[in-house]
């Protein structure tokens, strides 16, 4: 996936978190453009993304690991 967030845990787990879902949680518009991923080095509780267009994503870790799964379609 290009247009994701790879985030690795220390105990293993990774997800592949689509940027989508985080524009959409944080309310960013469609034309803005990351610019920047700073990291919660303080209380490690996340990251953020900085865009062009002075808008900024938070996305904790709670969030990357508890968005419930995605319903799989079965094929006939």
């Amino acid at each position: 996936w290009e247009d994701a967030f790879d985030v690795e845990f220390e105990d293993g787990l990774s997800f592949l978190e689509p940027h989508a879902t985080v524009r959409k949680a944080n309310c960013i518009s469609a034309r803005a453009v990351p610019v920047e991923v700073v990291l919660d080095t303080e209380t490690r509780g996340g990251f953020e993304v900085r865009y062009d267009t002075g808008e900024m994503a938070e996305v904790s870790w709670a969030f990357i690991r508890e968005l419930p799964p995605k319903s799989v379609r079965k094929r006939k």
